[in-house]
């Protein structure tokens, strides 16, 4: 029956019968407007006679049946079915769905997951990451309206009034499901979705089973220009493809994309189509069989039928058709039952891959009168013709509002009727009509009609938390916010509204695009008869509005209007009287009527006001005009009417016209503005204030003294173009900036100081040191007219003038006087706390009783009469007077602090008994500073106890000091004197001579810093201290490299330094390691420093401890140390006395200082040295590892020279700064042997020219290598130059070769040539004859003598003394200079011949050793062998001897290299051997050989000896490499050896040459064979661990991506993941895991190690969660193994009662699995207890398993108590096993 149905496909060509019997053929479904009966319901036949006895009748209603089925034949959806392939178009692109047009008016949605298997793929990998994938592409990319598709429908629902939606897929494998890999042809048209982009091309998704498609690049390249805007497809990108060639039977097929070819695709015959798998979208030509009033009916690939209806014939042949024409045709649909095929003729399908133009019908929406008809289809529809001459459709049910007022008759051909254009469909080009009255006379047809503004009426269809849902008509929803609901806020809106309530609502916004609509129920806003401001451009100035505020700001109220149209009401405009709380007056949500005062459509800005034009008007035009009068820059007096925040408002005089004064413009001095706000009352006039600006009826006035000299003298620039740069003017800060300041001048214009600008020094935070309103000087540095803009400076430099005295005693005078008139204020005040106040001035002499102490030390006391009164003395001004409470006693009033209401006076005794003495002006004194306030300081006179004032800052723009420049309490300055009267205030007036005259205050004295709360330095000085002597005990709190902190008992912190805690320290030890933290001591207090930290010094049993207070507890802790001369403080010198040259100290490492390169150690707390590195040690490998000494280590050394240094130190706390004297002595220490202990010295000390004879021989390292030559530093003081002639004996070619051989720090013997004292020269040599030592280059080089280059220039010898001395003597003539050019051009040519020569001879070398190297190459191997094997044994013995818990395991090396060295801690590059010290050291010296002008066969021989001393060291098994040449013959006989090559890196990194070890890593990498993938890996190991030690994170990251793509990439990151945790980077680890379960979610080795590292960061419940995550992402099989090994984990490092339960859970489910019983039984064995294992066994034997496997078990269960149990337990066990034979014999013979 297949092969029948596949010759005779249904509706195939006609059969050859009897021409009476053509008519009956049967095709009955090829009607054109037929419903095909398929989808009917079959009626059962009751029985044969009844079906024979209706057998006439169905005939005779045969005919009428077939007519309505022609007038009702189009597409519906009752026609469709689920696997039906139709031809759509993309009507829109939403997120995550694309609407589909289908033909005849038909709708389909296409969801995201239905695209391709790819893309779906690429959106759960989305979800599952939870976060976007750079190469997923959003739908719009993919997909643009217009396109046509292939789509399949997958399901048909129902809604909720019987309708049905249709739901599509464009999934390859839905809509080519129905072809086979044989069916697939050359020129066949498919659609197919990107399934992966390659390297050459994309493989394409053409959804046949057993294909592969391939789309390459050359094919898609004008379908990207074209199409796709140039951009390279993407996964699920949609295509029509055109098969070029088909291979291996269908198994895979090239695909192209070029449009010429895919446009003039047509299916033929020769493709062998069929029914089954005819596809939409193909171009066919048909021939037309049948023409009807309602359509064709066409024949096409020779054998198939189709129809075209009406609505897809081509407009402009219409009444044209007659049978038999051919044309051509595009199938849109196949039946999958009825196999009906249905086609079009309009133009725009005949091209594949043309997307269609027309989307849209500009009519939609209009109502149009008189439109005549066309035709009429029964059950069908009818067809308009419209006023352009196009056709329009409606449906059946469109045609009238009911369907019993339907008339058919109305509808003939030419009858008018009105309608409504609803939609227009892309895929019938026919704009869609309804003439129902409802839809002609609604609103609102669609989102589009809607306008923001417009009142609407809809229904309530839902409440949601979020607001409720309104229905405006069928399709139109839309959304009334909470904040919306009413006028005010209402709590519950459901009580308000319900469901099917009509609403009056009007629109907020609406989006069309996104079919969004907020609309608005407040009243107010719907019934408003005032214009609806829906854009910028309609609001014009004075216009009035509703609108309601959306958010409140400090600024203002926000309103929002329609269409999203917003403005700002600033805070002056909120009403008539000023409203400093916004948010107290107005509420989110509020309708306000506001006027409009200024719009900016441009920038979308808006300016209104709540003050309605009403009000204004209603304000007097007296005031106006009162107002008016008042200029800008005009002086007026002015009464205090009452204080705001900002400042006072106040009336000028006469007119009582309404201004504010701000806080900060009452005066020049910030803290004298806030003293004068805060006595300032109600009805207290003022004079002489200035008006500085005048807007909008708002007044803004000013009372600084300096703005209003700059005003009177004319120094005001009015307009922009009168600033020129330098001017120097006065303003105010006007606001700050994190990027600098605006100032701001009394015109009005201001300017910005940038932050560089603001200070000679460096400003951190601006708001620091400058605040809003603070007067400033500034100059113009630039102006710019066009923009309106000038730059300015306020630098001290730029602005202060040459005398800065006048300028500090104005401030000061001016400040003082200010002080002044605030005591008149508080002078008539009626308060008698104020007027006593108002009367004490400084220096007046008063009784008090003593009240009080305060925990800060401070004394209180009261003058009983009058209350509320406080006076205190800080404890620096009770002059160490013991007081008791209720004494009486004498002060001295320092400061009057008026707005605290607080007196500070002094006991001191030279203060309350001063003498009075005639003061002249400008005389220089002594005095003592007694209080500090922000701008002024008080001090006392040392020779008389005066008090004067003189100012801390020297100009307006002195804001800025250092905390050293800050003055302390007790300081001693020397001031000169201005004034020989006191002022109002009782001080003399001075000024500070000199900064550099300051002493600091005394050491028993706790200093108080400028502007300090002296209650905080006397609370900090009154913690309780400790008696030096008195024993302590504490708690160890940490350890440190050289001291270690203790926590006593009463709560003080002190430490122990290393030379304190034991009094036997042994050479190399740590004294810091014998104490943990936690460990109580027992400690002896020794000391104790004047700091405000409290820190406590002690010191343990066996040990002494030293901190600001020190202790003692070792051989010390029985002495009484606190009458103990030697425990008290003493100078720096005193101390230095002890160490003399020469004296042999311990000492303890403190860090290698890499930049100076020197050891920095420590002796005793106060007292420091260090070493320089070429002093540590005779060797030079010993002085290079010097540097990576362990911190804290003992040292011994003898001392160079002593000195003394002084350092300051802060605190520690935030506002204030000390001077305290902390002892750092910097000894000059060296490691080398004491002159006075030997007599031998190799190396002498050499500190200065003196020091050096010539002909001397000396020892240093190579500094640097330059034109001039190679400077050799010999002391950290004297470096010498060493000329290219003197440095070898042989000619080198390369200049590069000097950087090889003498590596910056390289050590080196050197011979004095000659010494130059008056101008410092020093002229040194490297020659074997010089020196003794062998030569710097080493003889295998092969490089020609310098004494060839003599002879060949012996001609010139006295031109080249010349020369030579010219060089010394730095200077030369021209003539002399053109000799020289004219040698080197020979000596050029010369060179040239030697080269050549010498690559000839080295080709030769390099042939004969090659040929030795051969023969060698088996005693090499053995060689390597044993030399690893040798290896592996040091490596072993090195790691015992290692301590170091968080050490990094490596590949292990002979060598010994420790890769958790740090970069710091390294010391210079390690020359290589042959270049050592230790070949210095040896005394051996071996002459170099000269080569003669025969040098051909003298390096012949030279090469064959070199050859055969190779050979005889490869042959000696003791052997090691030694040198980088060694390293290279190894490597160049075992390249695949990885072991080598990473001791080749161990040895650069011995030297510190961390890129040399990278060369050899990357020349490893090169050289091993692609075939030993260990081997390769332990080398990108290495690497991978050299980056991490030493590298930064991206070079890490790049070796480590190298890594994946060389090798197994599951291994690199394992590897790394090791790396990290080894090296205590558990963020990075952790990191890291998470990429590999992403990448590797399949392999449970993943999960595994990272539950393992889980634990052992000790998070136990993340390992849980890892547990179950992996159950989702792991195939069901492995679940067990993963449980067997998470349970594994949780007994090695988790809780062993878990794994038990983890174990128990998973043998109860699968109790057969032996593999995990023996796991189990491990477990048990090794971490629980006897019973429990005897119980796990006796469980298991008695399981019903195969004999084999309880074998198995019975073996290791007798193993097990062989080895811990009794002969009884073996015997039971033997027992129960006989017993089990002999049950299961019994158990087979039954």
């Amino acid at each position: 029956m297949a092969s029948q149905e596949d010759s005779f496909p249904r509706g195939g060509s006609k059969k050859k019968a009897h021409p009476v019997k053509a008519p009956q053929q049967p095709i009955e479904h090829d009607n054109l407007f037929d419903i095909p009966t398929e989808e009917g319901s079959r009626k059962r036949k009751r029985n044969p006679e009844q079906a024979a006895k209706n057998k006439r009748s169905k005939t005779e209603k045969k005919e009428p049946s077939k007519s309505e089925a022609e007038q009702s034949g189009i597409l519906s959806i009752e026609v469709l079915s689920e696997g039906m392939r139709l031809l759509g178009c993309v009507k829109e692109v939403n997120n995550l769905e694309l609407v589909i047009s289908l033909p005849n008016d038909l709708w389909g949605y296409v969801q995201a997951t239905n695209i391709c298997d790819a893309y779906t793929k690429k959106l759960n990998e989305q979800v599952d990451r939870e976060e976007p994938l750079e190469d997923l592409a959003p739908l719009s990319k993919l997909f643009q309206p217009g396109m046509l598709v292939r789509c399949a429908v997958s399901s048909l629902k129902s809604t909720s009034k019987k309708n049905k939606s249709i739901k599509l897929s464009l999934n390859p494998k839905d809509v080519n499901g129905v072809l086979s890999p044989a069916a697939l042809k050359p020129g066949m048209l498919l659609t197919g979705t990107v399934d992966s982009v390659e390297d050459h091309g994309y493989l394409v998704d053409i959804g046949v089973g057993g294909t592969k498609a391939f789309l390459p690049w050359q094919k898609e390249q004008e379908y990207v220009k074209q199409k796709n805007k140039g951009t390279k497809l993407q996964v699920g990108q949609y295509l029509n493809c055109l098969i070029e060639e088909v291979k291996g039977n269908g198994g895979s097929v090239r695909l192209s994309t070029i449009q010429s070819e895919v446009s003039a695709a047509i299916a033929t015959e020769e493709q062998n189509w069929t029914l089954d798998n005819l596809l939409p979208g193909l171009v066919v030509k048909a021939q037309v069989q049948k023409v009807t009033p309602y359509g064709l009916s066409l024949s096409f690939l020779s054998s198939f039928t189709g129809l075209v209806d009406f609505m897809h014939l081509d407009s402009k042949k219409t009444g044209h058709y007659f049978q038999t024409q051919m044309v051509r045709a595009c199938i849109l649909s196949v039946h999958p039952r009825t196999k009906s095929v249905r086609l079009t003729l309009h133009s725009s399908f005949l091209q594949a891959g043309r997307p269609i133009t027309r989307l849209c019908h500009h009519l939609i929406g209009a109502v149009l009168n008189d439109v005549p008809v066309q035709s009429f289809y029964t059950k069908a529809g009818a067809t308009f013709r419209l006023k352009d001459g196009s056709l329009a459709y409606a449906r059946i049910r469109h045609l009238s509002q009911t369907e019993k007022s339907f008339k058919p008759e109305k509808f003939k051909p030419g009858n008018l009727h009105r309608c409504r254009v609803i939609d227009f469909s892309p895929m019938d080009d026919l704009a869609l009509l309804s003439l129902k009255t409802s839809i002609i006379e609604a609103p609102f047809l669609r989102y589009h009609d809607i306008q923001p503004g417009q009142i609407v009426k809809g229904k309530v269809f839902t409440l949601r938390s979020y607001g409720m849902i309104v229905k405006v008509t069928e399709q139109i929803k839309g959304l009334v916010p909470t904040l919306h609901l009413a006028d005010v806020q209402i709590r519950n809106p459901q009580k308000k509204y319900r469901v099917q309530d009509e609403v009056k609502c009007r629109v907020l916004m609406c989006d069309p695009e996104n079919k969004k609509l907020l609309m608005t129920l407040k009243k107010t806003l719907v019934e408003s008869s005032l214009p609806a401001l829906t854009n910028y451009k309609e609001a014009k100035p004075d216009l009035q509005t509703h609108g309601f505020i959306s958010s409140i700001k400090d600024c203002g109220c926000i309103v929002k209007f329609y269409n999203d149209v917003r403005g700002l009401v600033p805070q002056r405009e909120l009403g008539a009287q000023p409203i400093s709380a916004p948010e107290e007056v107005f509420y989110v949500g509020q309708v306000v009527k506001v006027t409009v005062l200024k719009s900016e459509p441009e920038q979308e800005r808006m300016l209104l006001s709540f003050r309605l034009s009403n009000d204004k008007e209603m304000e007097s035009t007296a005031q106006s005009q009162k107002k008016a009068m008042v200029k800008t820059g005009q002086l007026v007096d002015v009464k205090v009417k009452k204080k705001t925040e900002k400042g006072l408002e106040v009336s000028i005089l006469p007119d009582d016209i309404s201004a504010l004064l701000p806080t900060t413009h009452l005066s020049d001095n910030v803290t004298n503005s806030q003293l004068l706000c805060y006595w300032l009352q109600a009805g207290d006039i003022l004079h002489k204030v200035l008006c500085l600006s005048h807007s909008d009826g708002h007044i803004v006035l000013c009372r600084k003294p300096a703005l209003i000299s700059a005003v009177e003298s004319g120094q005001d620039p009015k307009v922009f173009s009168e600033f020129q740069p330098g001017m120097l003017l006065t303003g105010f800060v006007k606001s700050i900036k994190a990027y600098g300041i605006f100032v701001q001048f009394p015109s009005g214009l201001s300017g910005l100081a940038p932050k560089s600008a603001l200070s000679d020094k460096f400003v951190t935070t601006i708001s620091d040191h400058f605040v809003e309103g603070q007067t400033v000087v500034a100059k113009v540095t630039n102006v710019d007219e066009e923009k309106q803009r000038m730059l300015l400076s306020l630098r001290l430099s730029d602005v202060s003038q040459e005398d800065t005295t006048a300028s500090s005693l104005t401030l000061l005078s001016q400040c003082l006087e200010e002080l002044q008139g605030v005591r008149s204020l508080m002078s008539s005040r009626d308060s008698v706390l104020t007027q006593t106040l108002a009367e004490m001035t400084p220096g007046l002499l008063v009784d008090l009783v003593v009240q009080d102490m305060s925990s800060d030390g401070s004394l209180v006391f009261s003058n009983g009469s009058v209350p509320g009164l406080v006076l205190r003395a800080s404890k620096y001004h009770q002059g160490g007077k013991a007081v008791d409470p209720g004494q009486r006693t004498k002060a001295v009033i320092l400061h009057v602090d008026t707005q605290k209401s607080e007196v500070h006076v002094s006991l001191r005794q030279e203060l309350v008994n001063r003498k009075v003495k005639q003061l002249k002006k400008d005389t220089e004194h002594r005095a003592v500073i007694e209080h500090l306030e922000k701008t002024f300081a008080i001090a006392s006179l040392v020779e008389t106890g005066q008090l004067i004032a003189f100012p801390v800052a020297s100009h307006l723009n002195d804001t800025f000091r250092f905390d050293s420049e800050k003055l302390q309490v007790g300081q001693g300055v020397s001031v000169i004197i201005k004034s020989t009267k006191p002022c109002d205030i009782g001080l003399f007036l001075a000024v500070e001579s000199s900064v550099k005259k300051r002493t600091p205050a005394l050491p028993s004295v706790a200093p108080e810093s400028a502007g300090q709360d002296p209650g905080v330095v006397s609370e900090l000085l009154e913690k309780p201290t400790l008696p030096i002597g008195e024993m302590v005990t504490g708690t160890v709190k940490s350890i440190k490299a050289t001291h270690v902190i203790v926590t006593l008992e009463n709560g003080l912190t002190g430490y122990i330094h290393a030379s304190q805690i034991l009094d036997d320290v042994s050479h190399g030890t740590h004294p810091t390691t014998t104490l943990k933290v936690g460990n109580p001591v027992t400690a002896r207090v020794i000391g104790q420093r004047t700091w405000l930290t409290h820190k406590l010094a002690s010191s343990l049993i066996k040990s002494i401890i030293l901190f600001p207070i020190c202790l003692c507890a070792n051989s010390e802790l029985e002495k009484n140390i606190s009458s103990d001369p030697s425990t008290q403080s003493s100078s720096p010198t005193e101390k230095l006395k002890q160490y003399f040259p020469g004296q042999t100290v311990v000492c303890f490492m403190r860090k290698f200082n890499v930049i100076k390169k020197w050891l920095e150690v420590e002796i005793t707390s106060d007292i420091r040295g260090r070493i320089p590195q070429l002093l540590t040690s005779l060797s030079f490998k010993v002085c290079c590892r010097q540097s990576s000494l362990g911190a804290g280590i003992q040292i011994v050394c003898p001392i160079d020279r002593p000195r003394v240094s002084l350092s300051h130190r802060k605190n520690g706390t935030k506002s204030s700064l000390e001077l305290s004297l902390s002892l750092s002595l910097p000894l000059s220490l060296s490691f080398r042997t004491n002159p006075k202990m030997k007599s031998k010295i190799e190396d002498p000390e050499v500190t200065s020219m003196k020091d050096i004879k010539e002909g001397q021989l000396l020892r240093g390292y190579v500094e640097a290598i330059k034109k001039q030559g190679i400077f050799f530093r010999i002391s950290p003081t004297l470096v010498g130059r060493v000329k290219y002639q003197h440095v070898t004996t042989y000619l080198p070619f390369d200049r590069a070769l000097y950087q090889t051989y003498l590596p910056e720090g390289k050590l080196l013997s050197a011979k004095v040539l000659r010494v130059n004292r008056k101008q410092n020269l020093l002229y040194l040599s490297f020659l074997p004859k010089d020196t003794g030592k062998p030569d710097v280059f080493p003889e295998s080089l092969g490089l020609p003598p310098r004494d060839q280059e003599r002879e060949l220039l012996s001609n010139q010898p006295k031109k080249k003394r010349k020369l030579e001395q010219e060089e010394e003597d730095h200077g030369a003539s021209e003539t002399k200079k053109k000799q020289q050019l004219k040698e080197k051009k020979e000596k050029k040519q010369l060179m040239k011949e030697k080269k050549e020569k010498q690559k000839q001879l080295m080709k030769e070398e390099k042939e004969k050793q090659k040929q030795l190297m051969k023969e060698k190459k088996k005693k090499q191997k053995q060689l390597v062998k044993e030399k690893e094997k040798q290896c592996q044994t040091k490596e072993e013995m090195h790691q015992k001897k290692q301590t170091k818990p968080t050490e990094v395991p490596r590949l292990q090396l002979s060598s010994g290299f420790a890769w958790d060295v740090s970069l710091d801690t390294l010391a210079p590059a390690m020359p290589p051997r042959e270049d050592s010290s230790d070949s210095e050291d040896e005394e051996a010296s071996q002459a170099t050989l000269k080569k003669s002008k025969k040098g051909k066969e003298l390096e012949k021989q030279e090469a064959e000896k070199e050859l055969s001393r190779i050979e005889a060291a490869l042959m000696d098994p003791n052997w090691k490499p030694e040198t980088a040449d060694d390293f290279d013959r190894l490597v160049l006989s075992s390249p695949n050896s990885s072991i080598l090559w990473l001791q080749y890196m161990a040895f650069h990194l011995h030297a510190t040459e961390i890129e040399k070890a990278r060369a050899v890593a990357e020349r490893a990498l090169k050289s091993i064979s692609f075939r030993e993938e260990q081997e390769k890996l332990n080398v990108w190991v290495a690497l991978m661990n050299l980056e991490n030690m030493y590298g930064s994170k991206e070079t890490l990251t790049k070796v480590f991506e190298r890594a994946v793509q060389y090798c197994e990439p599951l291994k690199v990151y394992f590897q790394l993941a090791d790396i990290y945790t080894k090296s205590e980077k558990y963020q990075a680890a952790e990191e890291l895991y998470s990429r590999m379960l992403k990448r590797f979610r399949q392999e449970k080795t993943v999960w595994i190690r990272y539950g393992a590292f889980l634990l052992q960061r000790g998070q136990a419940d993340a390992n849980h969660r890892l547990l179950q995550r992996s159950f989702n992402c792991l195939p069901q099989k492995e679940h067990v193994d993963v449980i067997s090994k998470f349970a594994q984990l949780e007994f090695q490092l988790g809780d062993a009662e878990r794994a038990k339960a983890m174990f128990e859970t998973t043998l109860s489910s699968y109790p057969k699995r032996t593999d995990v019983w023996s796991v189990y039984i491990d477990m048990i064995i090794k971490y629980g207890s006897q019973k429990e294992a005897r119980d796990i066994f006796e469980r298991v034997v008695h399981l019903s398993l195969a004999p084999k496997r309880m074998k198995f078990f019975f073996k290791r269960y007798l193993d097990y108590e062989k080895q811990h149990g009794t002969a009884e337990t073996v015997q039971a066990v033997k027992e129960k096993a006989l017993a089990y034979v002999e049950a299961t014999g019994t158990l087979a013979e039954s």
